[in-house]
């Protein structure tokens, strides 16, 4: 029998756009011969099926049902296709952990370790991980602009710790900048943390579990237009992505090494995309995705096809080891 496959979109944060982008590349390209396949629209004032005439249909949170036609319909697996809250950090892992229901992303404890930039950070340090200088603010502290440029220097970047796709991040000159950036990235998250700028070459990671392995993909290189790899390099078209990257054999080991590493460090299962930058030779981790971009121009799917992996393969693989945990 055909597995009914829940594919989850949307979310709570300014990334649900590109949540619907990845849900609907994943409807796509899953084999229906193989799967039963339903978009699930997953917003903080609904969670709805969605049909192929755009009908809503509300889910039963008890046990993430439907009834369809007068007829209850439960799920295999969920594909999880949200980027951000709360797909990314770690609240719809436990849900679905407590009603035993089989989902594509890492845990909970792993999404929400990842989704909080410098908590991952500061787990990661000790097993030797380098990472750029950082300060970290809570939303109320006072701001010790002096302080912060002693840490980090200038010119430094201003993250929303806990956000994606570079929402509430900006690169900060001088010490007149930082009032504006810190304002800026409070308005995506209670916490920020303030990092030193590392330059040198940027370039994106996929670890996957694949087919019951760690599969390291091929490395994507990042040449952005803009100042730095923002929202619009990213999802505008305004970088070049260059797989496989330009480097040389031993930096290619050394971050490939690098990046399971950390993969396996957490304990992590599922898709998930590492971000590094080489500074005097060395990779330096910026931060991990465990639920990045599906759509077909996004980075891991890029690195999968060059790896000959298609985009129906990936996908398939990452249910097939869902339901193989849970037996």
């Amino acid at each position: 029998m055909k597995k009914n496959i829940a594919i989850i979109m949307g979310g709570y944060s300014s990334e649900y756009k590109i949540s619907l982008n990845s849900g609907n590349v994943v409807y796509q390209s899953l084999d229906a011969s193989k799967f039963n396949v339903f978009k699930i629209h997953i917003f903080k004032n609904k969670w709805v099926y969605v049909n192929a005439n755009d009908e809503e249909f509300p889910v039963d949170k008890n046990d993430f049902s439907v009834i369809i036609q007068g007829k209850k319909t439960t799920f295999d697996c969920v594909f999880n296709a949200i980027h951000g809250s709360p797909g990314e950090d770690g609240q719809l892992q436990g849900y679905f952990n407590l009603i035993n229901l089989p989902q594509t992303s890492c845990n909970m404890y792993q999404a929400a370790v990842t989704y909080n930039k410098r908590d991952c950070l500061s787990i990661l340090k000790p097993y030797g991980i380098k990472t750029a200088e950082s300060y970290y603010l809570n939303l109320g502290d006072v701001v010790n602009e002096d302080a912060i440029i002693e840490k980090v220097g200038l010119p430094c970047f201003v993250k929303a710790n806990k956000a994606g796709s570079s929402f509430g991040v900006t690169k900060a000159y001088k010490k007149e900048d930082l009032k504006t950036s810190i304002e800026t990235a409070f308005k995506e998250d209670d916490e920020i943390i303030i990092e030193s700028f590392l330059d040198g070459i940027e370039v994106s990671v996929g670890v996957i579990t694949y087919k019951g392995e760690t599969k390291v993909l091929p490395i994507t290189e990042i040449v952005s237009e803009n100042d730095f790899f923002d929202y619009k390099a990213k999802y505008l078209g305004q970088s070049q992505e260059i797989t496989p990257a330009r480097l040389t054999k031993t930096q290619e080991n050394q971050v490939n090494t690098l990046a399971k590493k950390v993969y396996e460090i957490l304990k992590m299962k599922g898709f998930s995309r590492s971000e590094f930058i080489f500074k005097d030779g060395e990779p330096h981790l910026l931060e991990i995705n465990t639920v990045p971009g599906m759509t077909k121009e996004s980075i891991l799917p890029q690195q999968a096809a060059v790896a000959g992996i298609s985009l129906s393969d990936l996908f398939e693989s990452a249910i097939e080891e869902a339901l193989r945990i849970k037996l």
